[in-house]
């Protein structure tokens, strides 16, 4: 064999890795993305009210109570419900906030904790507390910086349940703003949801996000709460449901009027630490579903540097019709999914957001080994 034809072979090497990678992408887009791109809701024959705990746990939160408490309290929910929110340790106006709150609203519960607990960082034994102190089977936890989308939040949310239920996954989104860091915030929020929400769709449920998420008193009760993972900052939210949800327990809900709304950072070396200790807790998921992600994650990472490759060394005209299946593919079911999710405006943005996430990956992939921050605020 001469050495033209060894650089050929490498350079049909370099075309076929690209097709393989075009192809796994094309496999998780059409296989696992499109049932939420493509999800309805079933009708339900009759509604019904279950009661309902919300748990929220603030830190040092006033500001954001005064700001978002209001919409937790002001839900169209007839039947029996509380809000409870518990304070943990805060040095602001956290407590005298809330009393002020408690004077009018009669279904505001307070828990008042005072000390740290030793060994157990992050919000897990506060949230423990919470629903520990709850009275009713149905939780529903939000964060003291997220507010509801509509009054019919809480509503919705808990008629997810029915026979076998135990889960119901929530989607968090973030205030619509201009500039360039909210678009970014926003599209990683979404195409986090995109996954998450998706598996579940497909039977493969391996997260949820504290900040709407819903689950059983009892089925935190009987997995012994945060015991397996109070070691961890994080996991609060992730990591638990990671461990409870299965393929028969869990359900979504993708009803505008049941999202909550957060505040975005403003800052990008604000945003980048949020991330980074949220990837933190990645390398403790299974060994399936690290594979699952992961094989996802990397083949979206190498897909422009392969094309690049391929378009160079190989025959561009056939790299970009190769390319064009994917870009085809993703923006039709990309455009379905933000129709799900209310996160439309950024559809014509997604082919440059999708560039954004090589630079995003580079970014961020240090968090899965390095040790995260102690503190949950």
């Amino acid at each position: 064999m001469d050495l033209q034809q060894i650089t050929l072979d490498w350079r049909l090497i370099a075309f076929i890795i690209f097709c393989v990678i075009t192809l796994i992408q094309l496999v998780y887009y059409w296989g696992i993305f499109s049932k939420l791109a493509f999800y309805r809701q079933k009708p339900r024959e009759q509604s019904q009210q279950h009661p309902v705990s919300v748990v929220i746990c603030a830190r040092d939160e006033a500001a954001n109570l005064a700001r978002n408490l209001p919409g937790v309290l002001f839900q169209k929910y007839p039947s029996t419900h509380e809000v409870l929110v518990v304070n943990h340790n805060s040095q602001d106006d956290t407590r005298y906030l809330l009393e002020e709150f408690k004077k009018t609203f009669k279904l505001l519960e307070i828990v008042n904790l005072e000390h740290e607990a030793k060994g157990i960082p992050g919000k897990k034994y506060p949230l423990s507390m919470g629903i520990r102190e709850a009275n009713h089977e149905i939780l529903l936890l939000t964060d003291a910086d997220c507010v509801p989308a509509s009054e019919n939040w809480l509503y919705i949310m808990q008629d997810a349940y029915s026979p076998g239920i135990e889960v119901v996954l929530g989607y968090g989104a973030y205030q619509k703003r201009p500039g360039l860091l909210n678009k970014l915030i926003r599209f990683e929020t979404f195409h986090t949801a995109m996954q998450y929400l998706s598996f579940a769709l497909a039977k493969l449920p391996y997260m949820g996000v504290g900040r709407n998420l819903s689950y059983k008193r009892q089925l935190f009760l009987e997995n012994k709460g945060f015991s397996s993972i109070n070691h961890l900052p994080g996991g609060d939210d992730d990591l638990f449901i990671h461990k409870v949800a299965n393929k028969n327990n869990t359900s979504i809900v993708i009803d505008p009027e049941a999202f909550t709304i957060s505040e975005p950072k403003l800052k990008f070396g604000d945003w980048f630490r949020q991330k980074g200790r949220h990837y933190s807790t990645g390398k403790y998921y299974s060994g399936k579903f690290q594979f699952l992600l992961g094989l996802y994650s990397i083949t979206q990472f190498l897909f422009y540097p392969a094309l690049i490759l391929s378009a160079l060394y190989f025959d561009w005209k056939l790299s970009l019709g190769v390319f064009g299946l994917r870009f085809l593919s993703q923006g039709f079911l990309s455009y379905k999914c933000m129709q799900r999710l209310n996160e439309k405006d950024l559809w014509p943005w997604w082919w440059l957001l999708d560039i954004w996430m090589f630079i995003y990956y580079c970014i961020f992939a240090p968090a899965l080994w390095k040790k995260p921050r102690q503190t949950w605020v």
